[in-house]
């Protein structure tokens, strides 16, 4: 049937060109950002997902900071340790020296002297062993703490220890000295404490800092993951998206085409009424 009141062909043509032209612009956009999801409006669940996996990613990065920190952290207190450790060492040849019998007194004097130096070396160290004002070698030690996971529930920790003189790990006091032979004798005890204690200390830390070491290797890792993840449910395919371009472009331009000749029928109407 002819009409020119109901156009059943160009109502058609219509719908499928704004069918078309909404499937150009869904196209267009994922090409334009690279996401088949980028809104909410796009997929709510999908985009609430990875939403969630981002904010994951983001908190993760302060999981790293704060491994970084608690690593330095123990690095300082590690390498504030190793200068002690050489400094026992030399007081325990001074110390030894100083227990030969028989020496002159110039010689018990300059060993002593030189003890003595090195002894209060010890605190000059731990005073200056702080990093970001933690200190975990002073009289009352703090402990490298670093974030675990992204939620705050857990954290990891390495205790401090005091390695001030005359402690539980460096049993040397500060009155120590080497002025006699007895007096030697009873340091070269203590220097051979203190050095056992100390590396026993160095070795726990050791594991701590390898500890933190692992974490922030996992914590990349475990970004990494999520950023594959996020991508693999938001990213669009672009071979994908280039060919569904080109074939909306070539539906567009044939519901044109369809909608010009549904026009035409008005035309086919007059035609009729022609003499």
């Amino acid at each position: 049937m002819i009409s020119v009141n109901t156009n059943i062909g160009a109502m058609a043509a219509i719908q499928n060109l704004r069918s078309t032209n909404s499937d150009m612009q869904t196209t267009q956009k994922a090409i334009s950002t690279g996401k088949k999801v980028a809104s909410a409006i796009d997929n709510g669940a999908v985009w609430t997902i990875a939403n969630k996996m981002t904010s994951d990613v983001t908190a993760y990065d302060r999981v790293r900071e704060s491994n970084e920190r608690a690593g330095a952290i123990l690095d300082t207190a590690i390498a504030a340790t190793e200068a002690i450790m050489e400094l026992l060492n030399e007081m325990k040849g001074k110390a030894l020296a100083a227990t030969q019998p028989g020496l002159s007194t110039a010689s018990q004097g300059a060993l002593n002297a030189d003890f003595i130096q090195l002894r209060d070396q010890i605190t000059n160290i731990i005073a200056n062993a702080s990093f970001d004002g933690t200190n975990m070698v002073g009289a009352t030690p703090a402990s490298a703490i670093s974030l675990g996971d992204a939620a705050g529930a857990n954290s990891i920790t390495v205790a401090g220890a005091n390695m001030s003189l005359g402690g539980a790990v460096v049993t040397v006091t500060g009155t120590s000295d080497v002025s006699s032979v007895a007096n030697a004798t009873a340091a070269l005890t203590l220097v051979n404490a203190s050095i056992t204690n100390v590396g026993t200390q160095l070795a726990t830390w050791g594991a701590g800092a390898k500890r933190f070491e692992v974490h922030r290797d996992f914590v990349s890792k475990l970004q990494d993951a999520l950023n594959i993840g996020i991508g693999a449910i938001t990213d669009a395919d672009l071979s994908k998206e280039s060919a569904r371009l080109q074939s909306l472009q070539v539906k567009q331009q044939l519901g044109i085409q369809a909608l010009s000749i549904a026009n035409s029928s008005g035309q086919a109407a007059l035609s009729l009424f022609r003499n």
